[in-house]
């Protein structure tokens, strides 16, 4: 499917290549069956935006968007997982499906980045590919509701894929769900996650309870992130 090409490019880190060969895209896209004529207009935008963006600039806002932060990562099992061991077994099992179907990742490929799960998808016959689809279509709800709130262009993308899985997620109910989650890419959260990281380490190193309670006092006004765990229907 050719949509799923289009959407996993476009939601790599925007390098130099997409610059280079954004013509083949509007190419692609021009060629897209699947899309209706509103929805391939509105991807168009979306790419004549972006490249028409400095290159330096559009990678800064594509970092501090899906870089700072878990709410808004492309790590699909980061929304599902967590830190669980869990998703250990989730990525190797992943990463086998991926190899039965050719599809080989180099050392620095996470198998659960959305990307390259599109990528992936696009290789598989077209009703396998949307059942592939359906299957993170909570994810895409989720991450789509995250990037409206944010007021980010990225949630077009998420919407188009949730109408190519042809899916049922209720949007307005996951934008009540997180309309008082905690946002996890400020200073006062990245710290928080700090210093939890810290106490991980101060416990590590045997260090007593006086001397971590001191350390978390020291951030006892930190913004605590929130997730919605979406395995079991969108509760907290």
């Amino acid at each position: 499917m050719i949509e799923l090409v289009i959407m996993s490019r476009l939601l790599e880190y925007p390098d130099a290549a997409l610059w280079q060969h954004q013509q083949e895209m509007f190419e692609a896209l021009a060629s897209s069956e699947k899309l209706s004529k509103e929805d391939a207009h509105a991807l168009g935008v979306f790419l004549r935006d972006l490249v028409a963006q400095d290159p330096l600039d559009a990678q800064s806002a594509y970092s501090e968007l899906f870089d700072r932060g878990r709410a808004t990562s492309l790590l699909l099992f980061e929304h599902v997982y967590g830190e669980s061991r869990d998703r250990g077994q989730a990525m190797v099992d992943l990463m086998a499906q991926y190899e039965r179907h050719g599809l080989l990742l180099d050392s620095h490929e996470l198998p659960d980045h959305l990307p390259l799960y599109l990528e992936y998808l696009a290789q598989l016959p077209e009703e396998e590919a949307l059942g592939g689809l359906r299957d993170v279509a909570p994810i895409l709800g989720l991450l789509s509701a995250r990037l409206q709130q944010r007021e980010s262009r990225y949630s077009v993308l998420f919407e188009l894929l949730l109408k190519l899985a042809n899916t049922q997620v209720d949007s307005q109910k996951v934008a009540e769900k997180i309309a008082d989650e905690a946002r996890d890419d400020t200073p006062q959260a990245l710290d928080a996650v700090w210093e939890e990281e810290q106490v991980k380490f101060f416990a590590d190193q045997g260090c007593g309870e006086s001397e971590i309670s001191a350390h978390q006092r020291r951030f006892a006004g930190a913004v605590a992130p929130q997730y919605l765990n979406i395995s079991n229907g969108g509760q907290q």
